[in-house]
């Protein structure tokens, strides 16, 4: 891994780390006792799941466009005629106005499905479509950013400022000046606009941003080959979208209390999310240099990139699956949130696998999206598809929120495994190696001895001996077995920054 993409992941993963301190000061103020209720937690991450979905229809593939084809439009066009951005944002807003159709002509549809189990999503339905508006326009300018290489940036507008806004408005909710949660509910709807707005400014300030609507010879040449990548990646996306949102959807609209059911999981799920978050950095720094490697056809450097993305990601994944594992329950009884979420334990369990074995295998979605082989992007998400939503349904039906969790981890290997071999035997590209298996191995054995020794301990002191001994053993076993490549480099910034290389050579 470049020391360039090392550093950009670095900072965009605290970045992320930053917004998920933040996240949990929301879930805080919506979980507590004498909050909100979960069902009207279960609202706010059914706008999540629902807004992704329908995110991944509206954007029609734009942010895919701009990275496949960006390095062609910067090397072939001065900027001011570059029309990249400009159809990319056209295509969203009608995609924004397909939605809005599809909405209305689905209304029906959604009250049949969920108006007995999830009776305040229904209430509230309209108030979806300006969120989904924002995230499709932000999702098209924050792949602009990424190209630009200004991912930091991009990652703490989505992953900090959004969580920032939640929060003015969760405070301005418990103080009483937002008087009803009608209101709330509107003011998170228009969040993800805020968010694009703020994007768009900044890169208007920076003048890194032109519109020219005049067709380039870019935009000629390459019309055919846009059109079907775009129509591949929109169907890939779309199914992608699905599989990741269906679980919430399904428990929302299948258990008794749904939205209730709903915001118990999108607990663990968050949980989850803090083990997926390396991931977002890592992806947005790699993906210029995997399009610049395969324009190049540099497949040393793909598999550099791939490996190194693989180990540096098992290892994150692992050291947060664990720490979270031994807390969940405890912090839950700490910070005496309502009795309910307690029940998110053992979907996490499930969920935290899942995100370990997608972490643990690299960028191999973004090779191949960048790749002249992108269509396999489709027929790779139709294979999770077609084992995610029946076994969704079907376990959902039999252990209620357990189910979905299940069904993601099963398909999600199946999923990747797919991913895997077809990258070996396209390319002869492997992510793993042998240090690959001493990381799992340490994990596993941190949390058996750690939750052996302190597991009855309560309370912050349980939190923190619990951690704080976790952690030592985790970084003694990365200084024996040394896993990584990039550890050293990361380590020695950090002491560059707090020991001056003056005072270290003295």
């Amino acid at each position: 891994m470049s020391a360039k993409i090392r550093r950009q992941s670095i900072v965009s993963s605290l970045v992320v780390y930053c917004g998920f301190l933040v996240g949990l000061v929301n879930v805080f103020l919506f979980t507590r006792n004498g909050a909100f209720n979960p069902e009207q937690y279960g609202l706010y991450n059914m706008f999540i799941a629902a807004g992704i979905f329908l995110s991944s229809l509206g954007s029609l593939a734009m942010p895919s466009y701009l990275h496949k084809f960006f390095p062609f439009y910067q090397s072939n066009l001065d900027p001011e005629d570059n029309d990249q951005l400009s159809w990319a944002l056209l295509i969203g807003l009608l995609g924004c106005v397909l939605v809005a159709i599809g909405g209305w002509l689905f209304k029906g549809l959604v009250i049949q499905k969920f108006g007995s189990s999830s009776a305040l999503f229904v209430t509230y339905y309209k108030w979806l479509f300006p969120f989904v508006f924002g995230l499709i326009l932000y999702g098209i300018l924050e792949a602009y950013g990424w190209v630009l290489h200004k991912s930091v940036l991009t990652i703490f507008i989505r992953e900090v400022e959004w969580r920032l806004l939640i929060t003015v408005i969760l405070v301005l909710f418990s103080l009483g000046f937002i008087k009803s949660f009608d209101t709330f509910v509107i003011l998170y709807s228009f969040t993800y606009l805020i968010l694009f707005v703020t994007l768009l400014v900044y890169l208007f300030y920076r003048k890194r941003i032109h519109f020219s609507f005049r067709v380039s010879r870019v935009t000629k040449k390459f019309f055919k080959k846009i059109a079907t990548f775009c129509l591949f990646i929109f169907s890939a996306s779309v199914v992608s979208s699905l599989s990741g949102i269906f679980d919430t959807i399904v428990i929302a609209s299948v258990m008794p209390d749904g939205l209730e059911s709903a915001a118990i999981f999108s607990l663990a799920q968050l949980m989850a999310s803090i083990v997926q978050a390396p991931q977002r950095g890592i992806i947005a720094a790699s993906i210029p240099h995997l399009s610049l490697a395969w324009k190049s056809k540099n497949l040393n450097s793909i598999l550099t990139i791939y490996k190194r993305s693989s180990i540096n990601l098992l290892l994150a994944a692992t050291i947060l699956f664990v720490l979270i594992f031994l807390n969940y329950r405890h912090a839950v009884s700490t910070f005496d949130l309502q009795k309910e979420y307690m029940l998110g334990f053992i979907p996490f369990i499930f969920l935290g696998l899942t995100r370990i074995i997608d972490l643990g295998t690299g960028v191999n979605r973004e090779i191949i999206g960048t790749s002249n082989f992108w269509r396999f992007e489709l027929i790779s998400n139709i294979i999770l598809l077609l084992f995610m939503l029946p076994l969704s349904y079907i376990l959902t039906k039999q252990f209620g929120i357990i189910g979905p969790s299940i069904a993601g981890l099963v398909s999600t290997f199946v999923y990747n495994l797919v991913r895997i071999i077809f990258l070996w035997r396209k390319f002869k590209l492997f992510p793993f190696t042998l240090k690959s298996v001493y990381v799992v191995s340490l994990a596993v054995v941190n949390l058996v001895v750690t939750w052996l020794l302190f597991d009855s301990w309560n309370g912050l002191t349980g939190l923190f001996v619990r951690t704080a001994f976790a952690l030592i053993v985790f970084v003694a076993g990365i200084f024996l077995l040394k896993p990584s490549p990039d550890i050293k480099p990361v380590l020695d910034t950090i002491l560059d920054r707090i020991i001056p290389p003056r005072r270290k050579r003295n």
